[in-house]
């Protein structure tokens, strides 16, 4: 039984809790959070004691440490656990900051403790599957990637001022899912990014809808839209096309009826964000790190991930800013010395 510490009692803290309380071979035994009532209410719906972050670090029955706190903290909070010999599994991203998360990645080596960060939507079953037949070569060589995410409506500007703009807030997870399907970094991206759903993120210094396209080392090229708003739903999409076909992963929808007659064709809209689309994904995703701490197996989603994603977001941002292509080498050289 792995016995867990959770730092973070927010929303995304909440959906941890119940897929730790939820699985058999772990058990939530101690919750943290900067609001006490927030934790103590968690606390009492899924089980533990409330104390503080650095005691649940210190505990010696503690056997890993999930970190939802706010992105500021994790690096900090990852060298602390892995450092007390926890194993972690942290919400993406790891840092706000290129450089900071590099050293965290340079401390946690040495400590030769497992983390894995939390990008779950590999885990999702039509994400994970289509990755599985593009590696078996069943479209033949994958030429081109495009990934549509649109969220329903923007979060608030008070969230947009601390969450390090779209490409390190929203983007980073379909950074990661392009690392994923396309099995390596891109060599350069470029980037357009406007203010057009409400200006008051504009006046906060950040866009809320977003290109980027990437091109890679053998000529492919991927392109990610992002958006703030889709009035239909959590518009979520993937599609590679390959010498010898396409894959597409479409949108999880309200429900399976489709209903036609005279008057047209209508089906359901998209789940309405990513609560309902992406709880198969979260448990998933807990699974496979229980299964890789218990067994001592490599993490499915490493640090080096996280960095990686990180650096394809620091350099989204130069480019939309500069007008111009940035290399990812680029990105990573100077950070490197």
């Amino acid at each position: 039984m792995l016995r867990v510490g959770l730092l973070g009692a927010g929303r995304i803290g909440r959906v941890h809790a119940q897929t730790i309380s939820a699985h058999p071979q772990s058990r939530l035994c101690a919750v943290s959070d900067a609001i006490s009532d927030a934790a103590e209410s968690l606390a009492a719906e899924q089980g533990g004691r409330v104390s503080t972050s650095d005691d649940i670090i210190a505990d010696p029955s503690i056997d890993a440490i999930l970190i939802a706190t706010p992105t500021d903290t994790h690096s900090d909070l990852i060298e602390a656990a892995t450092q007390a010999g926890k194993a972690v599994l942290c919400e993406k991203p790891i840092d706000l900051n290129l450089e900071r998360a590099l050293a965290c990645q340079a401390a946690v080596s040495n400590t030769d403790q497992p983390v894995m960060v939390g990008f779950n939507r590999r885990f999702d079953p039509s994400f994970s599957t289509l990755k599985t037949a593009a590696d078996q070569g069943e479209i033949g060589t994958p030429e081109m990637l495009s990934i549509t995410s649109f969220d329903p409506a923007p979060p608030p500007v008070s969230y947009i001022k601390v969450s390090g703009g779209l490409f390190r807030d929203m983007m980073i997870h379909d950074f990661d899912m392009a690392n994923y399907l396309m099995g390596r970094l891109p060599v350069q991206i470029s980037a357009v990014g406007s203010s057009l759903v409400d200006p008051e993120i504009g006046r906060a210094g950040d866009v809320d809808t977003a290109v980027v396209t990437m091109t890679y080392a053998g000529g492919q090229i991927a392109v990610i839209k992002n958006s703030r708003r889709a009035v239909y739903g959590y518009d979520q999409r993937i599609e590679v096309l390959g010498s010898g076909g396409m894959l597409q992963a479409q949108n999880i929808l309200e429900h399976a009826v489709v209903k036609s007659t005279a008057d047209g064709v209508t089906a359901a809209k998209p789940t309405y964000f990513f609560l309902e689309r992406y709880m198969p994904a979260y448990r998933a995703e807990w699974d496979a790190f229980v299964q890789a701490v218990q067994a001592g197996s490599a993490m499915p989603v490493t640090l080096e991930d996280g960095v990686a994603a990180l650096a394809m977001a620091e350099a989204a941002t130069r480019s939309m800013q500069s007008g111009q292509p940035v290399a990812i080498e680029d990105v990573l050289k100077p950070v490197a010395k």
